[in-house]
């Protein structure tokens, strides 16, 4: 069964019904690591009007990603850099900073992003890294966290939008939406369920982040 956002339980604070206005179109690069939904969810809040702003560039470390098939379709230009090329994490967001600074990118959103960020990342872009994790941070920081609530035995769980600072999955919360965790329940339904969620907060959030 497919879902849609207005019909999926769900608990979205702050409460925010319409996507906040800048008067200054932003100016994002994105970042993933895999399919790109989420890059696609802002790029199509932007093509709506609903999120003034303009994605520069999209960055993905993986060469395989389906997220640089995705912003060719949208005419995004996409840059691969692969971390395997590089000798340490340092040198790796080194190559990042530069290009991101190279398409003049503002405000960096980590949309599936899986790679650890250093100091040379986070000092280049102070408050103005986005990242969305799925789950209610503080719980179930790092990898595989839908499976550590089902693991858990927890009865809701959900998405956050956060400031990205240098401890992973940490930083000052933006946005989050709660979702019931089901009885019978797996990882791929439950993660499906939040990952609607992900999409409905992500550009609010990022407004929202803007406009304070």
């Amino acid at each position: 069964m497919t879902l849609c956002p207005d019909c999926t339980p769900s608990l979205v604070s702050p409460s925010v019904n319409n996507v906040c206005r800048q008067d200054t179109p932003l100016k994002l690069g994105v970042m993933a690591s895999g399919n790109g939904s989420n890059f696609d969810v802002v790029a199509q809040a932007i093509e709506d009007g609903q999120l003034n702003g303009k994605i520069q560039v999209l960055i993905y470390n993986n060469p395989t990603a389906k997220a640089a098939v995705k912003a060719a379709n949208r005419g995004v230009e996409a840059v691969l850099l692969n971390h395997r090329d590089y000798k340490s994490r340092e040198k790796f967001d080194e190559k990042i900073v530069e290009t991101l600074r190279q398409y003049d990118v503002e405000w960096v959103i980590l949309a599936g992003w899986m790679r650890l960020l250093t100091s040379v990342f986070i000092d280049a872009f102070p408050n103005k890294i986005i990242n969305i994790h799925p789950s209610l941070l503080p719980s179930f920081k790092g990898i595989n966290a839908v499976e550590q609530a089902l693991a858990s035995g927890v009865k809701i769980t959900g998405c956050t939008v956060h400031i990205a600072c240098l401890e992973m999955d940490s930083g000052p919360i933006l946005m989050q939406a709660a979702v019931p965790v089901l009885p019978d329940d797996t990882p791929e339904t439950l993660h499906a369920r939040i990952q609607i969620q992900e999409h409905r907060i992500l550009p609010r959030a990022i407004a929202l982040a803007a406009s304070t």
